[in-house]
């Protein structure tokens, strides 16, 4: 359990702070909105109403005692700049910013985000894998150059065990693990045998996975 401060309850902060309760996180919300906060007020531990970019109310939330600070204001770049510096400035340990383009990102770093997220770019890129190819079930980025991908086996691969089909050598990605149904098994041996009605979570570079992909 961690102690978390999610400032602007917008449609992100909104299903982020949801998640984030489900899960038993300690989690103070706030937004100078106090319709914005209504919703989420039975799953907090509090709420206040406050303009952020007000320097007397981001000293009153004591954000250095937070495990993590979420700056989630993604249609004012200025005001989330401002909050994203002032928290650090005031000893935030963790600052996790939201933004909507790069150059925002850059900013960000720049002046005391410890990270920034993409949440429209993000779900943006994992539709358009999913669907701009065959039986991409799930799609994961976790680097510019490396994800992973959910995929059924390829038909020439069926029967086949990993080690027949030198599949690190032939294809330069990796499996982390197999699924059936809802059974997953992790990190398959090179004896495992391909199956039609399983999928495979693979990990490798977006080049060498279209090689894959064009496949399926």
């Amino acid at each position: 359990m961690k102690s978390i401060l999610i400032i602007g309850m917008g449609k992100f902060g909104y299903h982020l702070c949801r998640k984030l309760a489900e899960l038993g996180n300690q989690i103070l919300v706030v937004d100078e909105d106090e319709e914005a906060l209504e919703e989420v007020l039975p799953i907090v531990t509090s709420a206040k109403i406050g303009d952020c970019t007000n320097e007397e109310v981001l000293r009153s939330l004591g954000v250095a005692n937070f495990d993590l600070c979420f700056v989630c204001i993604g249609t004012n770049f200025q005001s989330s700049l401002e909050i994203t510096s002032l928290i650090k400035e005031m000893g935030a340990r963790y600052v996790i910013s939201k933004a909507n383009r790069d150059i925002h990102a850059k900013f960000l770093l720049k002046n005391g985000a410890d990270e920034v997220i993409y949440p429209d770019r993000d779900i943006a890129e994992k539709l358009a894998v999913r669907h701009s190819a065959n039986h991409v079930f799930d799609y994961i980025e976790l680097t510019d150059d490396y994800s992973i991908y959910e995929i059924p086996p390829l038909t020439e691969w069926l029967g086949k065990s990993i080690r027949d089909v030198n599949f690190r050598v032939k294809y330069q990605v990796s499996i982390l693990g197999t699924k059936k149904g809802e059974e997953v098994k992790l990190l398959p041996s090179a004896d495992h045998v391909f199956a039609a009605d399983e999928h495979l979570m693979v990990i490798g570079r977006g080049e060498d996975m279209d090689k894959i992909l064009k496949h399926l």
